[in-house]
């Protein structure tokens, strides 16, 4: 075979792999929007927002979901082929759907969660119980390479929402004291509850606020939740408040993981310095990132 005969061969291979690529990523496509088409007849998000869910049964979007997560973990699928369907302007409306049904899911299910810890006559059991509670095992065990936990920190969580997992497993695995930071007043009064509940009222702390309160508390290690927003806004306002040598943490989403949340994007952190990162294992969606603000 002449030289000329073999480099046709070899770009018709090329070709043919890049073509089933592209085939490949057309059908990831038209699965996100077969997807949201199935999310959208559950009620208008934008219209009435998420009250227009609450007397649906979790259960089926959670199934709906699911088919999301199979992709969001595809091993198969790389950071840049990843890069373009989360680019593609078509997505946008497909992906924006996915993401909001995502985050009220999560909500909902914390919510629910707390409540039944209210009313269980064996709570920490209740709380073992959460949907997503192996997750965030995995998730702490990533976490605790970032920075030094232990029972002479203070740690304190900018986003601890309705069930304060990430503040209670951390105090169970390092006995370090916790605060969480939570915007809304009645979240942060059943968190209490709930921490009341557990008998873990004078370990962990829960304050009301945004990113900004963080100016009025002592603490050591300071750790932001994915979905805190808006993400600008918050790490610009941690950089004014925060000491440089304090590790801050961030989760976030990569890869294909972030058909599920928008992620933090370079600009959002501008005037700190990335140290680490690391990425989710198994079913753990969040990638945690070690961060220290530079003047």
């Amino acid at each position: 075979m002449s030289e000329g005969e073999a480099e046709k061969k070899r770009i018709a291979r090329l070709d043919f792999t890049v073509d089933d690529a592209l085939k490949s990523l057309n059908k990831i496509d038209k699965k996100l929007e077969e997807i949201a088409n199935k999310l959208s007849s559950y009620g208008n998000l934008e219209k009435y927002g998420d009250s227009a869910l609450d007397d649906v049964n979790i259960d089926e979007i959670i199934e709906i979901l699911d088919e999301v997560e199979i992709i969001a973990h595809d091993k198969t699928i790389d950071f840049d082929s990843a890069k373009h369907i989360l680019d593609d302007e078509k997505m946008n409306k497909a992906l924006k759907l996915i993401r909001k049904f995502y985050v009220y899911v999560g909500a909902r299910l914390e919510t629910e969660n707390a409540l039944k810890i209210l009313e269980s006559t064996d709570p920490t059991k209740t709380l073992d119980s959460f949907k997503f509670y192996n997750r965030y095992i995995g998730l702490i065990e990533n976490e605790s390479q970032l920075a030094k936990f232990n029972k002479d920190k203070t740690f304190v969580f900018l986003g601890s929402g309705p069930l304060p997992l990430t503040l209670i497993m951390f105090n169970k695995v390092f006995d370090c004291k916790c605060i969480g930071i939570e915007q809304v007043p009645e979240v942060a009064e059943l968190s209490r509850k709930v921490l009341k509940r557990l008998g873990l009222d004078e370990k962990i702390e829960i304050v009301v606020g945004d990113e900004t309160i963080i100016e009025k508390l002592d603490y050591d290690i300071l750790m932001v939740a994915a979905l805190a927003e808006p993400k600008e806004r918050v790490f610009a306002n941690i950089w004014e408040y925060v000491g440089e040598n304090t590790p801050v943490i961030y989760r976030t989403y990569t890869g294909m993981r972030a058909i599920l949340y928008s992620p933090v994007l370079d600009k959002d952190t501008r005037g700190f310095h990335k140290e680490i990162m690391l990425l989710p294992s198994g079913k753990t969606n969040n990638t945690s990132v070690l961060i220290r603000k530079i003047e």
